[in-house]
C-alpha cells in the first residue's frame, strides 16, 4: 500500500478555511506520511458562484503556515494536474455522458416553473418534494421522452444531467471509522451531476478527479457521509468499483458546550478564533481573527487538532508533526464528536511556549513590542521572554502581562499596599532604597542576597516588604522571579519605580 498510497484534502474556495478544515487536512498529511505516499491538495471550485477572491491563496497560505505542505498541488504542480477542477472542465462532460448512454442516467428538461409547482404541490399535501424513483417519471426529462423528442430539446440549449438511482437497494459501505455503513436508495434523491452551464457538481467531480488521480483513500469529515452513497453508485456505473478508494469519515468538532458542530460564528461567541490566519471579508461582519494572531505557534496548534478525534492510546499528549506522523492510526479515532476545549489548546500552546529557545522566542515576540513603541536590544528580550514564557498561554501576553518592563506602570494592585504599607514601616521602605541604591554588582543573586540580609537584620518579615518590592516595580504580586525582574530593569529604572510607587501608596493610604 506504500506505494499507491495517496490522499487528498479538496476544499472549496468560498471563503476562510475552517479549522475543522485543517483537521482534515491534518489527517491526510500524517497517513500519507505515515504510509510513504502522497498528500495533494485539489481545490474544487466547480461552484463559481460560491467563489470567493483570495479564497484559494488563504488555503495555501493556512497550510504552509501549519507546516502542510502538498506533494501535489495548483502551487507545486504534479502529473496528474492540473490541481482546480475549474481548470478540468473539459474531462468531466463525457463521464456524464457515458452514463446517461449506459441508462444511469439522465437530462432534465424541467423549468424553474415547474419544479416549483411541484414543490408547492407536495407543501399543500404537507410532503417534502424530492426529486427521486418515486416522481422521476411524472418529469420533464429524457426518461419520459422520445430520443426524437430528446434530440429537439438538446439542440435547444444546455441541460443539467441527473443520476439515475435505483429503487429498493441497499448500499452498503465500509468506513474505515465507523465500520459497516448502509443507506436504502428509496431515500436518496437523483442528484444532478452535470449542471447546464457545463460544469460538474461536487459528486462527479469528486468521484472522476479521485479516479483519475488514483486517490487510495477519502478522508473526510463526517457532513460528507450522506453523500457516500450516491458515489458508490457512481464508482459502478462507471465501472470503477475495483479502484474505488476506502472512506473514512471523521468525526464533528463540537462546541465547546459539546453540543452542535462548531461554526464560523463560535468564534466570536466564544471568544476564540476558528480560523486558523485571520480572514478580511467582504462584510465587516465576515471578517475573522486566527489562531495566528490569536498568538498560537503553528506546532501547538496541529497538535492541539491531532487530538480531536484521535487519542495515541498512551499518556502522552505533546507530539511534533514527525511524532504524530509516527503515531497516527485511522483505528484510533473515535466515532463521536469532539468538543472544542479552548483551554487544553491554549495549555498546548504554553507547553510549546515554554519549549521554545529564548533567542527564538524572543524573534517572535519583537514585532509585538514594537507595535507598542519600543525597541529593546536582542538581550533584554531574550531574557524578558526566558522570565514570562511560563506565565503566558499565548503570544500578545507577553505585552498584556508584562508590558511593565517597558512601560511604567500603569496600575497598581490594591490589596498589598492597603494591607503592607503601614506607617510604621516607612522608614524600612526608605532604608531598604539605601540598600539598593548601593548593590554593585545589580544582578539577581546579588540583589536577593543583599535584600535578604536587610529584612534578616532588621528583623522584618519577607512578606511585609517583598510584595511591597515587587508591588513597585511591576504593579502586581504576579509575575516572574521578583530579584530576576529587578535586575532585568536596572538600578536606576528600579529606584525610580520606587520613588513613583511611595508616592502613590502615599496617596492611596490618605484617601483610604
Amino acid at each position: 500500500m506504500a506505494d499507491n498510497f495517496r490522499v487528498r484534502f479538496a476544499p472549496s474556495p468560498t471563503g476562510a478555511l475552517h479549522i475543522g478544515g485543517v483537521r482534515t487536512a491534518l489527517y491526510n498529511y500524517l497517513l500519507a506520511k505515515q504510509k510513504g505516499g502522497a498528500f495533494i491538495l485539489r481545490i474544487e471550485d466547480t461552484d463559481q458562484t460560491r467563489y470567493v477572491d483570495g479564497a484559494e491563496k488563504y488555503i495555501l497560505e493556512s497550510l504552509a503556515w501549519c507546516g502542510l505542505t502538498p506533494d501535489e498541488s495548483p502551487e507545486h504542480g504534479g502529473v496528474f494536474g492540473p490541481y482546480r477542477q475549474s481548470e478540468r472542465k473539459g474531462i468531466y462532460q463525457k463521464y456524464a455522458e457515458q452514463l446517461v448512454e449506459s441508462g444511469n442516467a439522465y437530462y432534465a428538461f424541467d423549468s424553474a416553473e415547474a419544479l416549483q409547482a411541484k414543490r408547492d404541490e407536495y407543501e399543500a399535501a404537507k410532503k417534502t418534494f424530492k426529486y427521486d424513483s418515486s416522481v422521476r417519471m411524472e418529469m420533464d426529462n429524457s426518461l419520459t421522452m422520445t430520443e426524437d423528442e430528446i434530440k429537439d430539446r438538446l439542440k435547444q440549449g444546455n441541460y443539467p444531467i441527473r443520476l439515475k438511482v435505483p429503487k429498493n437497494e441497499t448500499i452498503t459501505i465500509e468506513d474505515e471509522v465507523r465500520g459497516m455503513v448502509s443507506f436504502e436508495s428509496n431515500e436518496l434523491d437523483d442528484k444532478i451531476i452535470m449542471k447546464a452551464d457545463g460544469m460538474p457538481t461536487y459528486h462527479l467531480a469528486n468521484i472522476v478527479d479521485d479516479h483519475l488521480m488514483e486517490i487510495s483513500h477519502v478522508i473526510r469529515g463526517e457532513e460528507w457521509l450522506p453523500s457516500t452513497a450516491h458515489h458508490v453508485l457512481l464508482y459502478r456505473f462507471l465501472d470503477w468499483e475495483d479502484t474505488m478508494p476506502k472512506f473514512a469519515h471523521l468525526p464533528l468538532i463540537l462546541k465547546p458546550t459539546g453540543k452542535g458542530k462548531l461554526s464560523k460564528r463560535d468564534g466570536a461567541k466564544f471568544g476564540f478564533p476558528v480560523f486558523p490566519l485571520a480572514w478580511e471579508g467582504a462584510k465587516a461582519e465576515d471578517a475573522f481573527d486566527g489562531f495566528r494572531e490569536f498568538g498560537f505557534l503553528p506546532e501547538a496548534l496541529i497538535n492541539f487538532l491531532a487530538f480531536l478525534g484521535w487519542n495515541p492510546g498512551t499518556e502522552q499528549e505533546i507530539f511534533s508533526l514527525e511524532g504524530l506522523v509516527e503515531a497516527f492510526d485511522l483505528e484510533k479515532i473515535g466515532k463521536s464528536g469532539a468538543r472544542f476545549n479552548i483551554e487544553k489548546g491554549t495549555w498546548f500552546n504554553q507547553q510549546y511556549l515554554i519549549a521554545t529557545p529564548d533567542a527564538q522566542l524572543a524573534k517572535m515576540v519583537r514585532p509585538i513590542i514594537e507595535a507598542q513603541g519600543h525597541q529593546p536590544s536582542d538581550a533584554f528580550l531574550e531574557e524578558f521572554v526566558g522570565l514570562m514564557k511560563e506565565r503566558v498561554t499565548r503570544l500578545p501576553e507577553f505585552w498584556d502581562k508584562g508590558y511593565y518592563f517597558f512601560d511604567k506602570v500603569k496600575e497598581y494592585e490594591q490589596k498589598p499596599i492597603k494591607k503592607k504599607w503601614k506607617p510604621n514601616m516607612r522608614p524600612h521602605f526608605d532604608a531598604l532604597v539605601e540598600v539598593l541604591k548601593n548593590i554593585e554588582p545589580f544582578d539577581a543573586p546579588t540583589v536577593e542576597t543583599k535584600v535578604k540580609a536587610f529584612i534578616q537584620d532588621n528583623e522584618l518579615r519577607m512578606g511585609d516588604i517583598l510584595q511591597i518590592f515587587r508591588v513597585a516595580i511591576s504593579g502586581t504580586l504576579k509575575g516572574p522571579d521578583v530579584f530576576k525582574m529587578a535586575a532585568l530593569l536596572g538600578k536606576t529604572e528600579v529606584l525610580e519605580r520606587f520613588k513613583l510607587g511611595y508616592t502613590y501608596f502615599d496617596e492611596l493610604k490618605a484617601v483610604s
